[in-house]
């Protein structure tokens, strides 16, 4: 364990934003499985509306920094990918 004042709070903080992180690849992770749920019912409307939201929750997460741009774009451009080919 840490001795020093500011390596103490530097633990705390970094807990604090894993925890964050974590929390925000959940729901990330949620979202895209509701996708993917609906394609592999052959909804096309509940797979439309699924996306919509996942690209939300994606797109939040690369704006705080949770993914990387170009992971997040590849994320959304996979999940459009499914949604198109099932029309």
């Amino acid at each position: 364990m840490a001795n020093i004042k500011s390596a103490k709070k530097r633990i705390l903080v970094n807990k604090t934003k894993a925890d964050r992180n974590k929390a925000i690849k959940s729901g990330v992770k949620t979202a895209i499985k509701k996708v993917t749920a609906a394609i592999q019912a052959q909804d096309k409307a509940a797979a439309s509306a699924a996306l919509l939201a996942a690209t939300s929750a994606i797109d939040k997460a690369a704006t705080k920094g949770v993914y990387h741009k170009n992971t997040a774009s590849r994320k959304v451009s996979r999940l459009n990918q499914a949604v198109n080919k099932m029309a």
